[in-house]
């Protein structure tokens, strides 16, 4: 691997850093199934590197300028941004290493509140300056002032148009998902633009330096607080003193139970144009549900 790959660790390294950095070893780390990532051990200690022959040259720009926004707000920790660019025909992204530690006492508690800080942050309307990437797929921020008109034409809209345009749903389909537009004023509250990380799952933070809370990989934007908390549910969900801590922090409306699913329709549609149509079960149950 460090052979192979020797010259281009040390180009993003060069470009990074401005200096010459001599790579020691490297090995593969988990970082997801779109991107590949590994652990650089240097004579300047250990850095993160990930990067991908074939995705769209500015999406580890917009990562990167999601990370920076959120670290920004000094409220959630997170990797630092270290550099960006092109080696070898290759786009890269050079962050600061988080070392896994056992987790602190308070973990969750802590995470809880932090994550109910930060979605204090708003913005005057729903999106953001610069579209991003959720994922590999892009992911349209252009503002708007309803919540509900965002997330129906930059969210649900657009995944469901790609679906379609991929053969992965029928016009049928699409005709009975759109039904639930509809009904989505008598369901979601409404509630100023809040900052959020936007694609926060378990794999997408960990127990970093001093067994707290790091959160990674955003696909930010100024949205509805109550879809990041919905997304934390899709896969298993985080620890019950995660939500009870960001309950007490900043209370959700009454009722948030019942809308979880409607929120992650748009997670679900996602990954239905990443990984295949076997997601479309979950969506099929929401539908019955609400229709």
């Amino acid at each position: 691997m460090l052979d192979e790959n020797s010259g281009f660790f040390e180009s993003a390294l060069f470009q990074s850093l401005g200096q010459k950095v001599m790579v020691k070893s490297s090995r593969f780390v988990s970082g997801g199934c779109i991107n590949n990532t590994l652990k650089l051990e240097t004579d300047q200690g250990p850095f993160f590197l990930k990067w991908n022959d074939n995705a769209d040259d500015d999406m580890f720009d917009k990562e990167a300028q999601g990370l920076e926004l959120l670290a920004n707000q000094n409220l959630m920790n997170l990797p630092a941004v270290l550099g960006r660019g092109k080696a070898d025909g290759r786009n890269f992204l050079l962050l600061s290493f988080i070392q896994k530690s056992p987790p602190a006492p308070h973990f969750w508690q802590v995470f809880g509140s932090s994550l109910a800080n930060l979605h204090k942050v708003s913005s005057p309307r729903f999106g953001l300056s610069h579209n991003n990437y959720i994922g590999r797929l892009p992911q349209n921020n252009e503002e708007k002032d309803s919540w509900i008109d965002f997330f129906i034409e930059r969210r649900l809209e657009v995944q469901l148009g790609l679906a379609i345009y991929n053969g992965l749903v029928d016009k049928d389909f699409a005709k009975r998902f759109r039904l639930i537009y509809a009904q989505l004023p008598g369901i979601l509250p409404e509630e100023p633009p809040a900052l959020l990380h936007g694609d926060l799952w378990s794999g997408n933070f960990m127990v970093g330096d001093g067994g707290l809370p790091f959160i990674y990989d955003p696909a930010v934007y100024f949205g509805h607080r109550e879809i990041e908390l919905a997304f934390t549910r899709l896969f298993g969900g985080f620890d019950r003193a995660f939500y009870q801590s960001y309950h007490d922090t900043c209370p959700l409306e009454p009722g948030f139970e019942q809308r979880v699913d409607i929120y992650n329709l748009y997670p679900l549609l996602v990954h239905v144009n990443l990984f295949g149509s076997s997601y479309l079960s979950g969506i099929n149950q929401t539908l019955r549900r609400f229709l």
